[in-house]
């Protein structure tokens, strides 16, 4: 038995709340992740998973020794990188993460340009709307819209980002183009709920904060959907300006409560202290963060 092989795929059960989720992400059987962790068990003499046909729940022993796994594969991973010469020379693997069309448009050109210049590094791209933890996949930088709240992460801010509500002007023809963020309520509304700080339903003026919602007809977790919905007159969406610029420039999109509009929010490079120490996410750092500047 490969222990070090059995930690991880422990990890990674413990992690994606269940065997098949393990499965899925490691893309290997379920039953080759289940027998390699009934293999620990046994070669343990102690029960670490109590599985459910939900999910999987630790048992004390289980919590005690995911801890220590965690360690050791990270003083594994760091070895091996000190080996590789990392930390000495820009090389390796470099894993990002962006949101799906953010990446798309503004991050993916800047890897490209990156790798021709870096013939030493790989890089990983990972575009979700899932805010994923840095710390626990591994990532060694993430681009983030927002507002930080991971005081264990360090960041580098490039920019800013409007938060845009906006109709059809079909739809504004029909139903009318509320004044105030108070109108709101009498309109049918699209809600986003991709990122887990969403764009809030807030604004300013006089009085300064509102927290009106027009009558959520339609609720999505796709930034595609919900600018078609939005599109096809189903209501008024609220997103972020680079998720609907080619709408608004088109006129298939129209801006509304544009005086009351929000703050914008922060783009910023989000990465582990730790990973300062690598040539390669200093290297990146170094190209992306002017990049993404004049980009936004």
């Amino acid at each position: 038995m490969d222990r070090l092989e059995s930690m991880s795929v422990l990890l990674a059960v413990v992690e994606e709340g269940s065997l098949s989720g393990a499965s899925r992400r490691l893309r290997s059987p379920l039953a080759t992740v289940s027998r390699k962790v009934a293999e620990l068990e046994k070669h343990l003499g102690a029960q670490l998973l109590i599985r459910t046909s939900r999910h999987i729940q630790l048992t004390d022993a289980g919590r005690a020794y995911v801890e220590a796994a965690r360690r050791i594969l990270e003083q594994v991973e760091e070895a091996e990188r000190d080996a590789g010469g990392e930390y000495s020379a820009p090389r390796g693997e470099l894993h990002v993460t962006a949101p799906i069309m953010f990446g798309r448009t503004h991050v993916l050109p800047i890897v490209t340009a990156f790798l021709k210049e870096q013939p030493e590094i790989d890089v990983r791209l990972l575009l979700n709307d899932r805010q994923v933890s840095l710390l626990e996949e591994q990532v060694d930088v993430a681009v983030r819209i927002g507002h930080l709240v991971d005081s264990d992460l360090r960041a580098t801010k490039v920019g800013e980002m409007r938060r845009v509500a906006c109709a059809s002007p079909a739809y504004l023809a029909e139903r009318g183009t509320p004044a105030e963020p108070k109108e709101l309520s009498a309109h049918d509304g699209v809600t986003f709920r991709g990122f887990k700080n969403a764009p809030e339903w807030r604004y300013r003026g006089d009085p300064p904060v509102w927290a009106a919602e027009p009558r959520r007809r339609l609720a999505v977790n796709s930034t595609e959907a919900a600018v078609a919905a939005a599109v096809a007159g189903l209501g008024v969406v609220r997103l972020l300006a680079y998720q609907i610029e080619p709408e608004l420039r088109s006129g298939a999109l129209v801006p509304i409560l544009e005086a009351f509009a929000p703050a914008p929010l922060p783009v910023s490079l989000v990465y582990p202290e730790a990973s300062l120490k690598l040539r390669k996410v200093r290297a990146f750092l170094d190209w992306s963060a002017p990049r993404l500047r004049a980009r936004l």
